[in-house]
């Protein structure tokens, strides 16, 4: 029994095929179903079966998968204990965000690093809030956000380190009949034309709460993903939408005002997967991360 034929089991409960394995691991279906067969003949019960097209992992496979987790993760102590004993805070850490927080947070981050620190390999992931945790598998820190009224993410297999507590706010042009007013409720803006996520992704989440708040049905006419386009439209008088109060800029046309009576806050976090945690040069990015995203808080973009 190999660490690899583990980790190939793990991520096949977690990910859920064995085309997503293969990614996930930089390696070829072929290999992956190869080392499971290896380590199924290793055990001699049925560790996975067919679900139609689907492989799945047994009741057995659960277990191993779960007991080769604490094996994983003991293989990284022994690993971070030597790094820890070099004292390296060097090394290549690959870190994926979402969009907002991407720009918001990149450039302060490699300037907070310097020179010295890890070698970052940064990537932007716009993927619905249900998908980050899979995002662990492919990289060593994931920047995620998600609604405080939403479920809690999954606790098996994933750490969370909480960088910050983030309000959307309303977004209006500076000239609105609104923008006077130093807060806002769902009954004030219900009745706007609406600049707003697609459906599935935040903010639209907050949207569909005020309508139902309020008992009225809100008028979309553009739905877009990217915060800058739709700060672009609200500066246009196409409409108002929701903007994150420190991870989204703004034309100095366009005002933010703090939506009550609702929910309107998301929590950014760092998800990794424990054994990644006890690298030194990890540990360096994200103490990193929680500085750069407190000067943030204390000093948001401006308008």
């Amino acid at each position: 029994m190999e660490v690899h034929q583990l980790t190939i089991l793990r991520e096949l409960g977690a990910l859920g095929s064995v085309t997503a394995v293969a990614e996930a691991l930089h390696v070829s279906p072929s290999a992956v179903s190869q080392h499971l067969a290896a380590l199924q003949r290793q055990f001699g019960t049925p560790l996975t079966r067919r679900e139609g097209r689907t492989l799945v992992l047994t009741d057995a496979g659960r277990v191993l998968a779960r007991a080769g987790a604490d094996v994983i993760d003991a293989m990284a102590a022994a690993r971070g204990a030597v790094e820890r004993f070099e004292d390296e805070p060097g090394g290549t850490v690959t870190l994926s965000s979402f969009h907002s927080a991407g720009q918001a947070l990149f450039g302060p981050l490699l300037r907070e690093l310097g020179t010295d620190g890890p070698d970052l390999r940064l990537t932007d992931e716009d993927v619905a809030q249900r998908d980050f945790p899979a995002l662990t598998a492919q990289y060593d820190l994931v920047l995620a956000h998600r609604m405080e009224h939403s479920p809690p993410w999954p606790t098996d297999d994933l750490h969370v380190v909480t960088l910050a507590r983030e309000p959307l706010d309303v977004a209006l042009p500076a000239g609105h009949r609104l923008a006077s007013r130093s807060r806002l409720r769902p009954r004030d803006v219900v009745g706007e034309r609406w600049v707003t996520s697609r459906v599935g992704y935040s903010p639209d989440d907050v949207l569909t709460a005020v309508s139902a708040l309020t008992r009225r049905s809100a008028e979309v006419v553009h739905r877009v993903n990217d915060y800058g386009a739709v700060a672009a439209l609200v500066a246009a008088g196409s409409g108002i939408g929701l903007l994150p109060r420190y991870t989204s800029s703004h034309p100095y046309d366009v005002v933010l005002r703090p939506l009550h009576g609702l929910s309107t806050s998301r929590t950014i976090d760092v998800l990794a997967r424990p054994e990644t945690l006890r690298r030194r040069s990890v540990q360096r990015v994200v103490q990193a991360l929680r500085r750069v995203m407190d000067q943030l808080i204390r000093e948001p973009p401006a308008g």
